[in-house]
Parts: C-alpha cells; structure tokens; sequence
C-alpha cells in the first residue's frame, strides 16, 4: 500500500505522531527529553502490558461458537438456553493447567474446559475439565494441592516428590491420578477430548420442581490420547501444538463439535445414595444415571484477538441463570467465591464490562458503581430500595434463589458417610474393568516414569501403598517397575511435569 494511503500514526489519544523512529533529543546525539510524551506514553504503556497471568490455567486458548438445545428437557429445567430449538452464542476456552504461560500443551495434565453462553437471562458459565473428577473434595484442601504442583519455594524447581507427598496423603486423589496417569492424562488435541463439569448443579423447571445434574460433553472426533514418548516429542518440536490446532482446523472449517448429555438424580435420591452423589472425587454410575442428550456445541470462529477475546475472558461458576442452582458439593461452593475473586484480581474490578465478558443479549441492570476502568456508571439513584424509579428485585418474575434444606452445628468435619463411601473403590474399577491389559501397561509405565524422577524413599514407600490400595498387582507392578527401573514401555517412560487444576479461568 502507498505510504500516502495508509493511516498515520497517533498516540492513544488520537493525536499524531511526529516519527516512529526517532525520540526526540537535544541534538541528534544529545539526551533524550522528557517532554516526549509520545515516547514516554509508549514506554509506560509497554511496562504495564501483561495483566498478572492466572494460577493455574494460565495456557490455553479457546474459540467463539455456539451451542443449540436439540432435544426437549423443558421438564426438568427452565433455563432458556435449554429449551428445544434455542440456539445460543458461546465462547470456549481449554488450557493446561499447572504450567505458565510459555509451557508445553503437551505435558500430562487435566486441560480446562470453560465455557460462557451470552443468553437473554444473562452469562452463563461453566468451567470443568476433561476429567469428571477432581483431587480433592474440600476447598480447604484446593490452595495446598496447588502448590504441591507448582515450583519449589527455595529453588524454584519442580518437585516430583512434593506432588507423590500430597497425593499419598490424600487418598481422596486415587481416582483422579488413576485417570492422570493413564491414556487420557495427554489428550491427541483439545478436539479429541472431552469435557465435563465434573460437579453436581441444581436444574429447577418451571413448576420448581427440583433435580441433580452432572454435565458430559462428548467429542464427535472420539477421545484420542497422546502416549507420553509422543508428547514429549512434540511438546520440543512445537510447544502451542494445541493451540495451533484448534485454531488451524477452524479456518479450514473443520469445525469440532461436542454433544451435550446430562446425568439426572432425583432430588430425593441424593440423601440415601450408596455414596455422597456430591462428592468431587466420585462418578455417578451410567447404570444408575443414564445419559440424556441435550444438545450440541459448534465451535466456528476464531478469535480475533488473542489477549482481549481470550486472556482476558473470565469465567465464574456463580453465573448461574434462572433455571440453574447450586449443589451441596462443597469444591463447587467454595469455587463459587474463588473465580470471581481472581478475577477482580487479575483483570480488575470491572472486568465484567469488558467486551468479551459483559452480557450480549441481557441488560445490565445493577447499582455497582466507579472502580478503576469503568466507563458505563449507572445514573442516580445508585441505592436499593428507592423511590425513584432505579431496578428492583423481581422473584415473581425468574425465582427465588435455588435451595436444599441444611441443618447442623456448624463444624469442620467430612461428608457424612453413606453406604458405600470409599477413595479407592472407583480408581480400582477403572483399572480392574475399564483398562485393557494395554492400557493397564501404560498406567504402570507412567506411574514409574513419574516416581522415579526425585521422589525420596519415604515418599516411595507411601506411594507403593498408595496403588497397592488402589489394586494389589497394580501396586506390585509398580514398586517393580520403579525399583528395577523398567516397566512396560509406551515409548520413552519421562517425567511428566506438575499437574494441577483450578480456580480462574
């Protein structure tokens, strides 16, 4: 394009710029001026670029899209989003989870699976995994799993050993290491994955009728892996290869779609289930809960600008629309408070307002006012209740807040015990009846490529325990392949890094 046709440079103010090359001194050799405002303005701009990046979930990249309600489930929700034929605009974002920024997407992790569904009832957020289990049940516990996954206080490094240590004295984790561990711990692509939300919510229909749910969104492509000598080998070759991929296979208009299905408990049921259907580390059983196809997710459209559209969405699970509740899960209830927090943190206190994350099709009506950034103020009256005409509450219109009925002393105490409350049962159930004898070996594989990279003796022998709880010859298997320094190879056995997940994403 010719010089004279091209737009001419301004500061951020519009005014124009008299060169970009050039700062402006006294003599062409003398000291820089301060009166350059131009230079100082992009010197200053340029130092404050990065907003602190997230704990954890700090990788990933994510797409626009939209997701359509297929089939009627207005009997047990009346979320407008889920009625049949609704379809509503979306934004996606995965990530790894325990790495920076500049980490590998290949390493062995749970990858975020976040999503936000901009409806006329306002945002609505989910944020899950591709596992539909967690580490840990409590929040108290969520803040200590995360630095035992991170880097080493005193030197900075990685530290095998730190994870082993928390895990074995947690026995909660069993499931999830057990899925860690195993094929799916290196998804092929953020395509070839599934996503759940892993805990339990709250559908409520239009009669106030009240039901559990847990999310599945299945892949079309199928679930494919990544043995760990593959990751490795591509995670040198190219570090974004998952970033890289969703994004290529998009323009091409190759678009990856998942399909909705829900579990649904009667509400009822939760109290005498054979064990806490809220409890994060556990999976409700297909034959007790069979799936429920809702619908399905189309992603279509890249995003535009990588820092705007993606590292600055936030998404919280307290964005719940009429229709959606909360359930006893506590991980849930805590992280209800947790990912609106970080945000106010790391984007800032109207984080809310910016493109990407205010509603598209639901007005804002609300008496939160100022703040650093915020450039839409609500006029007076800025207070509840009023006479003059500002919003009000309106429950005969979208519901009072979704309930259960508690009662107690207020303690700090675990779950009350059901019938059949056990860490170890459903980690053995996956290695006993779900695993081939080929992925058994590659579990075992991993499990001894990871323990034998800096983990102390003690720790050693509790990590022996540990999956000799889970299944006896599993448990031998490794202490063997650990100790002899061999295994059964899935390609090069390597050490995996941290792993981790979290709150904001």
């Amino acid at each position: 394009m010719p010089e004279q046709e091209r737009p001419y440079t301004t500061t951020d103010q519009g005014i124009p710029a008299a060169s970009d090359e050039f700062s402006l001194t006294a003599g062409p050799g003398g000291p820089v001026v301060l009166q350059d405002h131009y230079l100082v303005q992009k010197m200053q701009h340029f130092n404050r670029e990065r907003v602190p990046e997230r704990v954890v979930h700090a990788k990933g990249g994510g797409a626009f899209g939209f997701f359509e309600t297929t089939e009627d489930v207005s009997q047990l929700t009346r979320a407008a989003l889920f009625q049949k034929g609704k379809r509503t605009e979306m934004l996606a974002r995965f990530s790894t989870v325990a790495g920076e920024r500049g980490y590998a997407d290949t390493v062995r992790d749970p990858r975020g699976f976040a999503l936000k569904f901009y409806t006329e009832e306002g945002n609505y957020d989910m944020v899950g995994n591709n596992t539909p289990i967690f580490f840990v049940r409590d929040p108290q516990k969520f803040q200590d799993f995360i630095h035992s996954q991170k880097r080493r206080a005193d030197n900075g490094l990685r530290d095998n050993d730190m994870q082993w240590d928390f895990w074995t004295l947690s026995p909660e984790s069993a499931h999830m290491v057990t899925w860690l561990m195993g094929d799916r711990g290196i998804p092929k692509t953020w395509r070839h994955m599934n996503g759940y939300t892993s805990h339990t919510y709250m559908w409520i229909n239009r009669g106030g009728e009240r039901v559990w749910v847990k999310y599945h969104f299945k892949t079309e492509l199928g679930v494919q892996h990544l043995v760990q000598a593959e990751a490795d080998r591509i995670a040198g070759e190219n570090p974004d290869h998952h970033i890289q991929d969703l994004t290529t296979a998009i323009a091409r208009g190759d678009t990856p779609v998942w399909n909705l299905f829900v579990q649904v408990m009667p509400f009822d049921d939760a109290a005498d289930y054979r064990f806490n259907p809220f409890d994060l580390t556990k999976v409700w059983p297909h034959g007790d809960y069979p799936l429920i196809k809702v619908g399905r997710m189309v992603l279509d459209r890249n995003v535009a600008n990588y820092f705007a559209e993606i590292e600055q969405a936030i998404f919280e699970p307290s964005n719940m629309v009429p229709g959606i509740g909360p359930s006893p899960d506590k991980m849930l209830l805590g992280r209800l408070f947790s990912y609106h927090d970080t945000h106010l943190h790391r984007v800032g206190s109207n984080a809310a307002q910016l493109p990407v994350n205010r509603p598209k099709y639901a007005p804002v009506h609300s008496y939160n006012r100022d703040g650093a950034m915020r450039y839409d103020n609500p006029g007076d009256p800025t207070y509840a209740p009023n006479a003059y005409g500002g919003p009000v509450a309106r429950p005969d219109l979208f519901g009072a807040d979704p309930s259960w009925y508690a009662a107690g002393e207020i303690v700090r105490a675990a779950y009350e015990k059901h019938s059949e409350d056990d860490d170890f049962v459903q980690a053995r159930t996956q290695v006993t009846q779900v695993l081939d004898d080929a992925a058994r070996d590659r579990l075992v594989s991993n499990i001894a490529g990871h323990a034998r990279k800096g983990v102390a003796e003690a720790t050693l022998a509790r990590v022996f325990q540990y999956w000799r709880n889970v299944d006896a010859t599993l448990g031998e298997r490794v202490e063997r392949a650990v100790r002899g320094g061999g295994g059964v190879s899935n390609g090069t056995p390597a050490e995996p890094p941290p792993v981790g997940a979290a709150p904001g994403r």
